[in-house]
């Protein structure tokens, strides 16, 4: 296995002016993550990949993030959330129950 986990962050932005990931702080989100893993010493191959993804189709938790192989889906609102993500689920492969995203939550 190249990486033992990737978290892909939604940064979607809707030119209709429809709810999107973009406009509830995912850019940030995922600066901060990308910081935090690199940090962390988690980044590169065996490690941690952050990586970008465009629509996730689950605009109504939004900002979204799942990681894999796991595919858990997370929403978060602040850098804390975030923390404890790549300190809980990143680091050490323990999900982070309070901000896992219902899986009713769709669009």
């Amino acid at each position: 296995m190249y990486y033992q986990r990737h978290i892909f962050f939604c940064l979607n932005e809707r030119p209709n002016g429809e709810d999107s990931c973009a406009q509830h702080g995912a850019q940030a989100g995922f600066a901060h993550c990308k910081d935090r893993v690199k940090g962390e010493r988690l980044a590169g191959p065996g490690g941690v990949r952050v990586n970008k993804a465009g629509c996730l189709d689950r605009c109504a938790g939004g900002p979204v993030a799942v990681v894999y192989p796991e595919g858990v889906w997370y929403t978060y609102v602040d850098k804390d959330d975030i923390d404890e993500i790549v300190d809980s689920h990143l680091k050490n492969g323990q999900v982070v129950e309070r901000l896992v995203l219902p899986p009713n939550v769709g669009r």
